[in-house]
Parts: C-alpha cells; sequence; structure tokens
C-alpha cells in the first residue's frame, strides 16, 4: 500500500467519533443544468466550518500521544487556524495562531474563541508564517503546517475514502486546490479504493502555482493577484503534495473571479448552501464548461467537493453583487432628465411598469457635462436577466432618454 493510503487509513481510525462524516447531496437544478449527475460533498458543514479540522486533529492527536508538547503553533488568517484551534482544545493543547495584521476581525475573534492565542504580525501571510517559525523555536511549540505535511494531508484524505464507501460508482470528482493537502488526500484515497475514478482540481486563476508546477514538471511558484476565493490563495504548493498530485490527480484546471462569485451565489439561491469562495471553484469549473462530463451514453455521476462555508459577511455582499452583476442581474446605467418636478417620477414609473426594482440612484447637477437646468442620473437596478435590462432600455428610449452604460 501507498505510505500516505496507509496512513490515510490510519486517519480515518485516529478521527473516528471526532470529526464529522459529511453528507453527499444530489442537486437535480445543477444535473439538469449540465446534462449530467452533480453531487456535492458538505465539508462546509464539518466542524470549524472547513475540511481543515480533519487534518489538524490527525496531526495533534498524534503529536500528544507521540510523547509531551508544550503546544502547536501555525501561521493563517482562515480555516486552517480555526481547524487547529479547535483540535487543540480537544486534545488539551495550548495552541498559538500567527496571523497578518490584515486578517478579518471575525477570523481573529473565532479563532480566540476557540481558545488560542493570537499573534498579529506582518501585512502578509508570507510575514506572519516567519513570525510562526521564530515562535515554535522560542518557546519551544510544534510547528502545524497547513498542507506540507503527511499527517495534515492523510486528515484531509479521509474525505476520500468516505467519498468512496458512499458512491463507489462515482466517474469523477472535482477538487478546489491552494496549497494541495486537500487534493493530495483525496486523490491517494480514492484512487486506493476506486482508482478508475478521475480527479480533477481547481484553482482560482488569480493563484496558479499547482497547474502550473505540473505543466512544467517541477514545483514553481504561481501568479498572486486580489482573489475572493481566498481560502486557496497560496503562492507555492507544497512540496510533498506536489508529489502525490502529479501520482494521483488528473487534471488541474483554474476558474475566473466573476465565475466563483456567480457559483457561491448559485449555491447559496439554489441550494441554500452558504459556501465560501475557495470552497465553490469546483461548481465555477463546471458552470465554465471546464469539466466535460455528459458525452456518453450513461449520464456520468460528478462529485464536487464544497471545502468550506466561513465566509465572512462582507465577503459574501462582495461576492454576492459581483455573481449578480455576472447574471446580467443587476443593470447600471446613466440617462440625462430635466431637473424639475416630475421628471423623476416619469422615469422611475417607466421602470416600475417593467417591474424592475431601483436598488440605487445618483443625481449630478453640478457636471460640467450637464446643461443647465437638467441633472444626470446613475441607476443601478435590479433585474430578472439581460433581456430583462433590454426591454428597460429600449422602454426609456421609446420615451426620448438616452441611456448609457456603465
Amino acid at each position: 500500500m501507498d505510505r500516505l493510503a496507509g496512513l490515510i487509513e490510519e486517519a480515518a481510525v485516529t478521527t473516528s467519533g471526532v470529526i464529522n462524516p459529511t453528507p453527499i447531496v444530489c442537486s437535480s437544478t445543477f444535473s439538469k443544468a449540465f446534462g449530467f449527475e452533480v453531487y456535492f460533498k458538505l465539508e462546509n458543514l464539518q466542524k470549524t466550518g472547513s475540511f481543515k479540522a480533519r487534518g489538524a486533529y490527525n496531526k495533534i492527536s498524534k503529536l500528544r500521544t507521540g510523547g509531551r508538547i508544550k503546544g502547536v503553533i501555525a501561521a493563517s488568517s482562515g480555516n486552517h487556524a480555526q481547524g487547529v484551534a479547535w483540535a487543540a482544545a480537544l486534545c488539551k493543547v495550548r495552541s498559538v495562531i500567527v496571523m497578518p495584521e490584515t486578517a478579518p476581525i471575525i477570523k481573529r475573534v473565532a479563532t480566540r474563541g476557540y481558545g488560542a492565542e493570537v499573534i498579529l504580525h506582518g501585512s502578509s501571510f508570507a510575514e506572519a508564517f516567519s513570525r510562526a517559525e521564530e515562535v515554535a523555536k522560542e518557546r519551544g511549540l510544534s510547528f502545524v503546517h497547513a498542507f506540507d505535511d503527511e499527517l495534515i494531508m492523510a486528515g484531509q484524505g479521509t474525505i476520500g475514502l468516505e467519498i468512496a464507501r458512499d458512491m463507489p460508482d462515482l466517474d469523477i470528482v472535482i477538487v478546489p486546490v491552494g496549497g494541495g493537502g486537500l487534493i493530495s488526500g483525496i486523490a491517494t484515497a480514492l484512487k486506493s479504493k476506486l482508482p478508475k475514478v478521475k480527479v480533477i482540481g481547481v484553482q482560482a486563476k488569480a493563484y496558479t502555482s499547482a497547474l502550473d508546477s505540473v505543466k512544467k514538471g517541477r514545483l514553481v511558484a504561481g501568479k498572486s493577484e486580489p482573489t475572493i476565493a481566498d481560502g486557496i490563495a497560496i503562492k507555492k504548493i507544497g512540496k510533498l503534495p506536489f508529489k502525490y498530485i502529479k501520482k494521483n490527480v488528473d487534471r488541474i484546471v483554474s476558474v475566473g473571479e466573476e465565475t466563483i462569485a456567480e457559483a457561491v451565489l448559485k449555491l447559496l439561491e439554489r441550494k441554500k448552501l452558504s459556501v465560501e469562495g475557495a470552497g465553490a471553484v469546483g461548481l465555477a469549473a463546471l458552470m465554465e464548461g471546464k469539466i466535460k462530463a455528459g458525452n456518453s451514453r450513461k449520464p456520468k455521476k460528478v462529485l464536487v467537493v464544497l471545502s468550506g462555508g466561513n465566509i465572512d459577511v462582507t465577503m459574501l455582499d462582495r461576492v454576492i453583487r459581483l455573481g449578480l452583476q455576472k447574471e446580467g442581474r443587476i443593470f447600471k446605467f446613466t440617462t440625462v432628465i430635466s431637473d424639475k418636478p416630475g421628471a423623476l417620477s416619469a422615469l422611475t414609473s417607466i421602470i416600475a411598469e417593467l417591474k424592475s426594482n431601483i436598488l440605487q440612484m445618483h443625481h449630478q447637477r453640478d457636471a460640467a457635462y450637464v446643461p443647465i437646468g437638467s441633472t444626470r442620473l446613475e441607476v443601478i437596478l435590479e433585474v430578472e436577466d439581460r433581456g430583462h435590462s433590454a426591454r428597460v432600455v429600449a422602454a426609456l428610449e421609446a420615451e426620448g432618454y438616452e441611456v448609457g452604460g456603465e
């Protein structure tokens, strides 16, 4: 048996009764949309809100049983922080988490809520990571890496065992890729049980280290740009995960920001599931047509791992708006109207007749390009789709309004 596959089997025993075996649900909505059976593995319902609890508990419990330890330390501003803090508390081990000073307040509060000491340092993950290594040496703490560790990978791999047990007739499994710990574990477990299953990884186009490394056949740092999939925003995947990705992962693809946002929105609206950007990239890959599975006599079964649901409110608002724009359900336009009583009412009446909802409206009377006696309007509407917004434009233009896009 493959070394990691053996560690995954051990991790399943270690985490039994502690980690929740998460449900797999079929989506008739997405199955109909894509032409094949679509299933979701709901790791967003896992303890601490993500798959990270699996690896963290497996690692820390092994450290504790291996001998006395002074405590554990990790660098993270997201799900790994909460997973380590939770697992350490459960194992009655002291935990320290180093976060960048830019870490969201909600993540700091949640991590402290699990009993961890939180140290804020630097403006980036790299700076926080370096400081965590220093503190580990200063205090004699055991470092818990987020992904470049076999015990972490093994813990995440228990997801693969659950999938193989619950759906042995699967054809394709789609997994988010950040540092590579999740997909290396899942792929290794699946290939040991269901060797014919295809495992496909998905990255955000803003961070493509895994994709670039596979293409070049060696570990490389990918580009790093702002992304709403912050949970997989890793500049360079781990050395250990890369070894197993090369061996067990069939393909890696990347997806754009707008599609990720649209996927988060669709999961919220259609499945009533709160999923963070990183957790929704698998669905985004299906939406972009990156994974084909319908060209056969027998419809294929495709499972998407929804890896986490820890999305803060401010990010959720941004993602929903971006998703609505991608779907054409938010329409922005400008026009100029007479600055007289009743002029605004006339315009809004046309909008109301077409059953569109005004979300925001801004007047500009003093702009140099606005004629005296007129006012420029910037309007944001909620519409059904792009066809609906086209009907609004046509109705306004029929009444003499000049409509500009924005």
